[in-house]
């Protein structure tokens, strides 16, 4: 494309960026070749599945050491050491030293840890602080609403994290971009797009494949707005309580001062009523807020929290944090006040229909406006038309909170394929729910699948398969800290698989045996309904055979753990590719202005905690000239 046809089409070839510069496509490039080429060496240790570990004898196959070597070396203390090393200069290119030449077998694990740690991300100069781009997105300004919300007082800590990090990333963005406009894809219980919402007043579209979450999500809205009303009510109740308590300690000659301040106070109520609300609040109210978003059986009503009206603030309620919050609710979310007002008068049946056609008016009107939660069902795929799903759609951005498998590399081309799209921050999960070419049988019709999306990979036929992926759904940083594997129950699984397969002749089946082990009390007990499970006849075997393949593998269970503690240390890397992959993907095309990978999260309150962050051509042209 020319610079007059780029010119006329709204896209500009060099526009200014105030954002952190990118990485380069060609350093992106250059990681992503370094990362395959060390994962083709090493991404035979997650390729099988762990039930197969004894039935395919993967330790003796894979690995040329003792379990207490490789265990030893990637102990707890070892690990934390190597997570909080500064990075390394040079990634380790050659891995003669990690493998045997000739068996492939693993001869030194810490090599092998080291090289793991080199193409990791923090390792690899692509990422961007989270700090770095609040800082230029000028994320000091105050929340629109005025209102500051406590996340932790509706959701688990996790949640909450997730929530306050992200949708303050989110805000920034619409607001360089000059956007008013979200879409959450797989927007789930709600708990991102409500916040967007009600804190920062952004007009969200959450839509979500399943219709109970989106049941759920208006649910927890109206009940919310509820607690709201209520916890406002009694906070202005509290604040004019304090005000004429400190009029009546006042010593006598002070009266007159006394008056003027009042006013100033209650003026500067508003400004300062949520911090004020979170001291004056009961404790019997803040326990209730805890269950607002989690139990959808809690039904917090106005009674429940009724005010007598003398000590109610009689400021102007149009101005109150309370109405802002009322305004940016869906219509059918807002209902009358019940409270019992003392200047109530009979209306004529006129007056009345006039006052609430007027009422309807309101809420239909305030149901456009812009900070506005609108939950919606729709399965979203590559090829969706957003402006059959969301009718009023306008310039926007694309969000997701850990969205599964597929949905995030089609987030991502939503964003390329539609104009109406100038950002988007997605932040994927289920690595192992992405499809990918070569892992799923083809019949004749074309797919549009999740992995990978760049060229390069593509033209390489790269593959990484589901047990791979799986391993890049681990957390090494909570495992460094002390969280243990569920060593015990692969361990009866994989034991179990032997049994099937030497006792009943059966090497897979389509059977699913779910959580039995969290249901069991002993190895004989979860065999037992483990054969029922599979539908196997558990009188071809006693208890006694099967008390003896425990007894033939116990010892040999340091082989798993330190089999899985290898898969542990080499997940980063997995998912490195995966999110290099999109990144390079974005860089490849010609309508993108800005990408980068952000780390957004704690990874040990967070595992999956990089965002990918990409800004249209048009979005910098429209905020160079705001």
């Amino acid at each position: 494309m020319s610079a007059a046809e780029a010119s006329s089409s709204g896209l500009l070839e060099e526009e200014p960026c105030l954002l952190p510069p990118e990485p380069s496509a060609e350093r992106v490039a250059a990681r992503i070749r370094a990362v395959a080429r060390f994962l083709r060496r090493a991404l035979p240790l997650c390729l099988a599945h762990t039930v197969d570990f004894y039935t395919r004898g993967l330790w003796e196959k894979m690995v040329a050491l003792p379990p207490e070597t490789v265990l030893e070396a990637l102990s707890g203390d070892r690990l934390r050491r190597l997570l909080e090393q500064r990075p390394l200069e040079e990634p380790a290119g050659e891995f003669y030293n990690i493998f045997c030449e000739k068996s492939q077998r693993l001869i030194n694990v810490q090599a092998f840890a080291l090289a793991a740690k080199c193409y990791s991300m923090p390792n690899l100069g692509v990422c961007i602080p989270l700090e770095q781009m609040l800082e230029i997105l000028n994320r000091k300004q105050q929340p629109e609403s005025g209102t500051e919300m406590k996340t932790d007082e509706f959701m688990n800590n996790k949640k909450s994290h997730e929530v306050q990090l992200m949708s303050e990333l989110v805000y920034g963005i619409a607001k360089y971009c000059g956007l008013s406009q979200v879409i959450d894809l797989g927007s789930g219980k709600g708990y991102l797009s409500s916040f967007l919402s009600l804190q920062y007043g952004l007009k969200v579209y959450g839509i979500d494949s399943s219709n109970t979450n989106t049941h759920g999500a208006n649910e927890r809205n109206r009940k919310l707005k509820k607690h709201w009303t209520a916890y406002q009510r009694r906070a202005r109740a509290n604040v004019r309580g304090h005000v004429l308590e400190e009029k009546k300690e006042r010593p006598e000659q002070d009266k007159e001062k006394c008056k003027a301040n009042s006013s100033e106070n209650l003026l500067s109520t508003n400004n300062s009523l949520q911090s004020q609300a979170q001291v004056a609040a009961p404790d019997s109210i803040l326990s209730q807020t805890a269950d607002v978003f989690t139990d959808s059986n809690i039904c917090i009503t106005n009674k429940q929290y009724e005010l007598h009206s003398g000590a109610q603030l009689q400021s102007d309620e149009s101005n109150t944090p309370e109405n802002v919050f009322l305004n940016i609710l869906p219509a059918d979310a807002v209902e009358a006040d019940s409270s019992p007002r003392s200047n109530c008068r009979e209306l004529c049946e006129e007056e009345k229909e006039r006052r609430k056609m007027a009422s309807l008016k309101a809420k239909a009107s305030r149901s456009k406006e812009a900070n506005v939660y609108s939950p919606l069902t729709s399965y979203i795929t590559a090829n969706t038309e957003l402006r059959d799903i969301v009718q009023d759609l306008e310039d926007c951005m694309l969000v997701g909170l850990h969205t599964c498998g597929d949905l995030a590399p089609s987030t991502l081309r939503l964003f390329n394929a539609k104009p109406e799209i100038k950002a988007v921050c997605s932040v994927g999960c289920c690595y192992h729910l992405l499809s990918e070419e070569h892992e799923i049988e083809k019949d004749g019709t074309h797919r549009v699948w999740g992995f990978p999306l760049c060229r390069y990979l593509k033209e390489e036929g790269w593959f990484c398969g589901r047990n791979a992926r799986m391993a890049a759904c681990l957390a090494l940083e909570r495992v460094a800290v002390g969280q243990m594997l569920p060593t015990e129950s692969l361990f009866y699984r994989a034991v179990l698989q032997v049994i099937v397969v030497e006792e009943y002749g059966v090497k897979r089946s389509d059977r699913n045996i779910g959580k039995v082990y969290s249901k069991t009390s002993s190895f004989l007990d979860y065999v037992r309904k483990s054969l029922k499970k599979l539908e196997l006849d558990e009188s071809k075997i006693s208890d006694s055979r099967v008390m003896e393949y425990f007894e033939k593998y116990k010892h040999r269970m340091n082989e798993m753990e330190a089999f899985n503690m290898l898969k542990v240390v080499l997940g980063p890397c997995i998912e490195v590719l995966i999110l290099l992959d999109r990144l390079c993907y974005l860089q490849e095309q010609d309508n993108i202005a800005w990408s980068g990978l952000v780390k957004l999260f704690d990874p040990i309150k967070s595992p999956r905690c990089y965002a990918v962050v990409s800004l249209k051509k048009r979005a910098f042209h429209m905020q160079a000239n705001g």
